[in-house]
């Protein structure tokens, strides 16, 4: 019997072109749900919500129905964001976490990471707002798929794999976990490649949700199910917390590069690291560049990106620098000053005064959403709602302890966010989606997508093709075994401590959808993972 996880030969995939809409997402079936929206009647925001809703149960490596979720959203002509990120439960403290033995930093498994999931709410403002199908209709092929289930595709099959190692060493016999292990390891062990997964537990959830409008989960029966398990497990999360949440309506924002304008979300989320990068690139001609020294000034000016975003960006309501600040080109300009021959140790500026699903969608109407929504770490907390499928995500793992930290624990506060939509246009027209998953990952996956879109005039599916790097900290950067050895050389000769890990899940996962002159839709899609596009 062959193998469906082993592929050992170089592949190419094309660009995928098509006039009536494309979605593009990580799992295939996902990717065809939208379609199926399309294909009924629905526009790209239908489509977007019934993709994200499907991804909950076709790819819980990485999402899941307590998530959080961003979108950027192109309807009739104007840009609109959102923000579906939830903050700390009003009984999370410091001093609570303390309590509980944890004096360093927090934790990343069980009740204490865990914030108030925005996802569901998501789904149901943005069909609210935009949508021209029902939003139960919307859920439909994600209840289907949970009820009947689905066979495990190669990719997803790994993470689920490392996931069950994770947490199998990590909560042992502990009770907490039991209830992952049920509905995640049905048989002792994670599905395997092509084994049929279904979650009955999923299905009747998505299918409150999708009757209610998400009311369930936040102001109605999900929400006592889930006040009621936390109170008898040791949980600090209540349904005082869920009821008043509402997703924020919120404007993009954007650097010109290249003579296109690149757009990402402001704060909570990190997408302001990868356009303070670019920021700093648009001074300098990289056309001119050998490809070494492209690689270093792009890794250069992200680390300095980097190194002000973690020390400034945490909930916009409790920033202690502005956007504008920090995207200022005389800020960028002060940065990108520090770029010089040699790697440098990044650290954050002095301001003048005064592991994640990513998705896109485009109808034929000129309407796109670039959509991502994460459970953070793998399934996340590790915290699963029994009788529900609802694995909370465990995103406060990335709160701070430390009182002087801008990103510090507070009750009712948003945390430093890594999930981040990003969309391209130029001179006020829709060019398209873009986005890459995976953690930290995911700015430097922007800057180098947009460098291979903008920068080399690749198309999209040549784009998500290409090598990438991933910078860790410090000096140390990882690189995909295919970057170029002459690259990989001059790199280290530069400074740089160069790790090659062949694992390509470290370097993110993303999709494209371009929208040309003609309105000529064209998508590519991340090789990475199971990928796919469909399109009409």
């Amino acid at each position: 019997m062959f193998n469906l996880s082993e592929y050992p030969y170089p592949s190419r995939r094309t660009a995928v072109v098509a006039k009536k809409g494309m979605v593009a997402a990580s799992q295939p079936l996902a990717s065809q749900a939208g379609l199926r929206v399309l294909q009924q009647g629905g526009n790209a925001i239908d489509a977007a919500i019934a993709a994200a809703a499907c991804l909950t149960v076709v790819e819980p490596t990485g999402n899941g129905i307590g998530s959080d979720a961003f979108a950027i959203v192109w309807y009739k002509g104007q840009m609109y964001g959102l923000n579906a990120s939830g903050g700390a439960p009003e009984l999370l403290t410091p001093e609570a976490v303390r309590q509980r033995g944890f004096e360093a930093e927090m934790p990343s498994s069980g009740w204490l990471p865990v914030t108030v999931p925005g996802a569901p709410a998501a789904w149901a403002g943005l069909s609210a707002r935009f949508g021209a199908l029902p939003f139960a209709q919307l859920l439909e092929s994600a209840i289907d798929y949970a009820e009947g289930g689905y066979p495990v595709s190669p990719e997803l099959a790994v993470k689920w794999q490392r996931a069950h190692e994770v947490y199998s060493q990590r909560s042992g016999n502990d009770p907490d976990f039991a209830e992952w292990f049920r509905v995640f390891a049905p048989n002792g062990r994670a599905p395997r490649v092509g084994e049929i997964w279904r979650s009955p537990d999923h299905a009747r959830t998505l299918r409150l949700i999708a009757e209610t409008g998400s009311e369930s989960f936040y102001r109605g029966e999900l929400a006592e199910i889930i006040d009621r398990y936390a109170r008898e497990s040791g949980g600090l999360l209540r349904s005082t917390d869920l009821a008043p949440f509402q997703p924020d309506w919120v404007d993009p924002i954007s650097v010109a590069y290249r003579g296109y304008d690149v757009w990402e979300l402001p704060p909570n989320g990190q997408g302001l690291v990868a356009l303070m990068a670019l920021n700093m690139l648009n001074g300098l001609d990289l056309s001119g560049y050998e490809s070494s020294d492209r690689h270093h000034v792009q890794i250069e000016a992200l680390k300095l990106a980097f190194a002000d975003g973690k020390h400034y960006i945490t909930d916009p309501n409790r920033m202690k620098a502005t956007v504008e600040q920090l995207l200022s080109p005389s800020y960028a300009a002060l940065r990108s000053s520090l770029i010089g021959e040699r790697a440098l140790m990044p650290e954050p500026g002095q301001l003048p005064k005064g592991g994640t699903v990513y998705l896109a969608t485009a109808d034929g109407e000129g309407n796109m959403v670039s959509f991502i929504q994460s459970n953070y770490m793998g399934f996340g907390s590790g915290i699963v709602v029994p009788g529900t499928g609802i694995s909370l995500q465990n995103r406060g793992a990335s709160f701070s302890l430390d009182p002087a930290h801008a990103n510090v624990l507070e009750p009712g506060k948003r945390p430093y966010h890594t999930i981040i939509p990003g969309f391209i246009t130029k001179d006020g027209a829709p060019i398209g989606p873009f986005g890459v998953m995976g953690g930290f990952m995911q700015p430097q996956g922007h800057l180098q997508v947009i460098s291979q879109l903008l920068d080399h005039h690749q198309n999209p599916q040549a784009a998500l093709d290409a090598p990438r790097w991933q910078w860790m900290e410090g000096k140390q950067v990882a690189v995909e075994g295919e970057l170029p050895t002459d690259i990989v050389k001059e790199l280290k000769r530069k400074g740089h401590e160069i790790q090659i890990v062949r694992d390509r899940k470290a370097y993110g996962c993303g999709q494209v959808i371009w929208r040309d002159e003609n309105g000529v839709l064209i998508g590519g899609t991340e090789p990475r993972t199971d990928g796919c596009i469909a399109s009409w």
